[in-house]
Formats: C-alpha cells, sequence, structure tokens
C-alpha cells in the first residue's frame, strides 16, 4: 500500500501517516532535537534499539525508557520515574518523547512530554490497531488513578503519528480484536460504510496484510482528525440538540471505563467498550431513541468480530458508582453518548436511574 497522510487541525498542525516501513519518517519528525527519549515497554525493547540505532545515525542522542506493560504504565509512579529519567538526561524543551508501543504507552508517552517542561514534542508510534484509531491520535493523554481512569492528564497534540501496519503482523489476535471495537464505533457514530465492509468481510476486516483493514484504518483515522481538528479539548457538545462535537468519540466508553475499573484494567479496552456500546444501544432504545433492528445490529456486527456483548449481573451498584465519577459527568449529572440512528449521536444527560439500571439488564449474562 501506498502511504496515506492525514492532516489534523488541532491547537498545533501534525500529520498521521499510515502504510507500511514508515521510520523514515521518525527524522524528519523529530528534527532539531539533541535528545530523544523512547517510552516502550519490555516487549518492544528489541523495535525500540532499532529505533535508537536508526536515530543515532542522525546524530541523535537516544535514551530508552522501559515501561511497564499495558494500563500498569499509567501511574503517577510511572510517570514520576519517566520524569526522572529525562532530568538525569538533561532533557529541554527542544527534545523529543517518542511513545512506542500499545494505546496505555502512548498514552502515558504523551503525558510524560506534555508535562517535562510544561511541555515538549511527542511523537507516537502506535503498535496496536487501538493506539493507531485511538489512543495515539487526538492528543489526549493521561494516567490512571485509584477513582478511575484516565481522570488525570492533559490535551497535548504530537508532532506526528506513524501507524506502521506491519506492526500488527505480530499483534496477538485478541488484541487486534480488541482495536476493531474502536474502528467499528466510528462506524456507529459517525461512518456506517465502515459496518456495511466489517459485516460483508469480517474475515478481510481482520487481516493484516490485506488492503481492506488499513482501508478501515485510514477511515477511522480521517473521521477522528475531523473531529479533533473541530473540537479539540472537548468543549462543543450541547446536550439533546444534535451538536456533539468531540464527545462523540466517547461512545461506549462511559459504562466501558466502569467496566475495565472493576475487572481491574484485566480486560482488554477494546472488549469493556464493545460491552459498552451494546449498553448505550439498550439505553437508547429503551428511552426511545433506537430502533431494535439498530441495537441488533451492534450485536451482530460485534459478535461477528469475536467482541463481548454482555456483562456479569450482580454489580450495577460498583458500575454506577464508578461511571459517576467519569469525567464525562457534569456534577450529579450522568453523560452518555447514544444513538437516535445510526450515525446520529447525541448526548443523554441525566438518564432516569430506572432506565439505566433497566440497560443493565439487557446486557446482563451470569456466564459473561
Amino acid at each position: 500500500m501506498s502511504d496515506v497522510v492525514i492532516p489534523v487541525r488541532a491547537e498545533r498542525a501534525y500529520d498521521v501517516v499510515i502504510g507500511r516501513g514508515l521510520l523514515s519518517h521518525l527524522p524528519g519528525m523529530v528534527a532539531g532535537s539533541a535528545r530523544v527519549a523512547i517510552i516502550h515497554p519490555g516487549a518492544l525493547l528489541v523495535s525500540a534499539e532499532g529505533v535508537r540505532d536508526d536515530l543515532r545515525d542522525c546524530g541523535i542522542e537516544v535514551t530508552l525508557i522501559e515501561v511497564p506493560e499495558a494500563e500498569d504504565a499509567k501511574t503517577a509512579e510511572v510517570a514520576a520515574f519517566c520524569w526522572s529519567v529525562l532530568g538525569t538526561a538533561g532533557f529541554t524543551r527542544s527534545d523529543t518523547v517518542v511513545g512506542l508501543g500499545g494505546g496505555a504507552t502512548t498514552d502515558l508517552a504523551g503525558f510524560v512530554a506534555a508535562t517535562w517542561l510544561r511541555g515538549i514534542r511527542v511523537v507516537q508510534i502506535p503498535t496496536t490497531l487501538l493506539g493507531m484509531v485511538d489512543a495515539a491520535v487526538g492528543g489526549k493523554t493521561g494516567i490512571n488513578t485509584d477513582a478511575g481512569k484516565n481522570l488525570v492528564g492533559c490535551f497535548w497534540s504530537p508532532a506526528g503519528v506513524l501507524c506502521d501496519m506491519n506492526a500488527l503482523g505480530t499483534l496477538p489476535r485478541n488484541d487486534l480484536l480488541a482495536g476493531m471495537a474502536e474502528v467499528v464505533k466510528i462506524g456507529f457514530v459517525a461512518d456506517p460504510s465502515i459496518l456495511d465492509d466489517v459485516e460483508q468481510n469480517p474475515f478481510g476486516s481482520t487481516d493484516v496484510v490485506g488492503d481492506l483493514l488499513a482501508d478501515l484504518v485510514r477511515r477511522a483515522v480521517q473521521v477522528k482528525a475531523d473531529v479533533v481538528g473541530a473540537d479539540f479539548r472537548e468543549t462543543s457538545a450541547t446536550a439533546g440538540d444534535g451538536s456533539i462535537g468531540r464527545e462523540v468519540l466517547n461512545y461506549g466508553h462511559t459504562f466501558g471505563h466502569a467496566v475495565e475499573r472493576r475487572e481491574r484494567y484485566r480486560w482488554r479496552h477494546g472488549a469493556a467498550v464493545s460491552v459498552g456500546m451494546m449498553y448505550v444501544a439498550e439505553l437508547a432504545a429503551l428511552g426511545g431513541r433506537l430502533s431494535e433492528k439498530d441495537v441488533d445490529r451492534h450485536r451482530s456486527v460485534l459478535t461477528s468480530l469475536g467482541l463481548p456483548t454482555t456483562y456479569a449481573p450482580g454489580h450495577w451498584d460498583e458500575l454506577y458508582s464508578s461511571m459517576a465519577v467519569d469525567k464525562k459527568s457534569r456534577g450529579s449529572l450522568l453523560r452518555f453518548v447514544v444513538l437516535q440512528g445510526i450515525g446520529h449521536p447525541m448526548v443523554l444527560e441525566g438518564p432516569d436511574p430506572a432506565l439505566l439500571a433497566a440497560a443493565y439488564a439487557s446486557i446482563s449474562d451470569s456466564s459473561a
């Protein structure tokens, strides 16, 4: 496939490059830096060393910072460790952090860069499908706390994003499928043609060497670029009027984050979001906004990808408490992105608690 460049016009413009074998783009994205720190999980040490060697050939001093895997990396303690390394290495405002890894790694790398010296350049190299279509694009950075996911963070645009499809060749199948949850999320809220393609060719849509998956990534990133460019700091949503802004990208996430927290982040993010999308589909149907046919389409598409659509019963109080402190809530009011038809999102603010509990009952399965 030929490289595709998608410009993002946020508070700072940058490019997302989608293709294969993209490391030749990196020196240009870090140009002017005397030092680069590569934040990476241990499993990607060899890849990080390869990036380090390429940058050293360009005369750049490179520091590798190894961090824990997945959500274990997104803590204040790990962020403080990264800051310590940057300080010891003498990083200045003209230097660059590179995030190499999945969504948790790029979230952490963005947060470290945003907070070091009040903000230095960050380049993201996502190595998972979820990272490519969600975490690494858009400039949201963050870490978790005991109270919930991503409650501490910054809006900080990267200087560039490299989505190398070759990285997906070694991605575990379950991680790839979890990433598809974020792809079909875009289909539900903004580009139904994505759903059409997944329904017509579920095998091709998850074939890492084929062209369809790369095209799905391109279309999902394009939607996110358009949304982020129009509403970088997620400020324009107005409940009920159809003008929803960046909050549209949170479809399925309020309930999904509650599931992740209850499962102590042992669930993959995409799996939790998949259940979260089923939850808000049922909520919208109970509120008279979404047809049963569209609810069934959620279930059909997600099931075809091997994603979960139910959750264990008996945990409503805990899940509700987690949603109450979600960063999308306003005061005591819970907010949900729901659909009033495929491709037509809206914000539902302060729904009746009885409806919320009924939607949970609708997706509850004792075998889940």
